[in-house]
């Protein structure tokens, strides 16, 4: 999809240009005082986001005689959150909001997506962690498979809803009128939302603020809510360590090996040994 389609396509007088992005699928278009964000292939997902008030008004939805999809929405006027401002109350109200949508969850599930099984990607972090060498080069490693093996249990049973599944400060935006939007919702998933949950936490939120924080989400700190948390991200972890092995990466794995280690202290902290 290029400018000079999309002027064919939505008209000569609209000026169209590229949004960025790293797939080169978004445009911004302007006629007068009227401002579009465009996207090419958007999910079905879009509109009930869009009904929910989580991502900026869905204009409208045009198929094309090829098949694609353009979907139209609002340009809104606003900015990117800082680091800083993920620790605000807006932030857990918003999170809050989404992983407790019937609505958003119905739909997924409509469009196919299976829930996460923390079984089976635990399994496959383990084949590629073998293939690939790592838990012989690096103990810390080791005790993370271990904690995950161990812990695994306490990941079945658990409420299942629409995570985000990217919860960078880059993807909230914030309007003039203090309105909060997320945005970029390809990883999107059906989880424990604890995921998005530990994100959060461990990114943006000091760790004596966290009680604060979860407060304003609606729910208490316990050991079990912690476990799970530190589960998550470090199977996260885990999977960029080999993700960036695959692609020679070397530095950037040891980064995530740096990651693994801070993880591993927390938990040894929090199981005590």
């Amino acid at each position: 999809m290029n400018v000079n389609w999309l002027k064919a396509v939505l008209g000569k007088e609209w000026d169209i240009k590229s949004a960025g992005g790293l797939t080169g699928e978004a445009y911004i278009a302007e006629k007068n005082d009227r401002k579009l964000f465009l996207k090419r292939n958007s999910s079905p997902f879009l509109a009930v986001l869009s009904a929910e008030g989580i991502v900026p008004k869905l204009v409208w939805t045009k198929r094309l005689e090829n098949g694609d999809v353009i979907t139209a929405q609002e340009w809104m006027v606003g900015r990117e959150l800082n680091a800083i401002e993920m620790q605000h109350h807006e932030v857990a109200s918003l999170l809050q909001k989404i992983h407790h949508s019937s609505e958003l969850l119905h739909m997924l599930m409509r469009l196919g997506k299976k829930p996460f099984t923390p079984k089976e990607s635990l399994h496959n972090v383990k084949e590629q962690i073998m293939q690939n060498n790592i838990n012989e080069l690096d103990n810390e490693v080791s005790f993370s498979l271990n904690f995950l093996e161990e812990l695994l249990p306490m990941t079945e049973n658990q409420k299942q809803v629409v995570c985000h599944g990217d919860l960078n400060h880059n993807n909230i935006l914030l309007t003039g009128d203090s309105h909060l939007y997320l945005i970029d919702w390809d990883n999107a998933m059906i989880a424990d939302p604890i995921i998005d949950i530990g994100f959060i936490l461990k990114w943006y939120i000091p760790k004596e603020d966290w009680d604060e924080w979860l407060f304003h989400y609606g729910i208490s700190r316990d050991s079990n809510l912690i476990k799970r948390m530190y589960w998550y991200l470090l199977l996260d972890a885990l999977y960029y360590v080999n993700w960036h092995t695959d692609r020679k990466e070397f530095e950037k794995g040891q980064e995530r090996l740096q990651d693994i280690c801070e993880l591993n202290m927390n938990i040894r902290e929090l199981l005590q040994i």
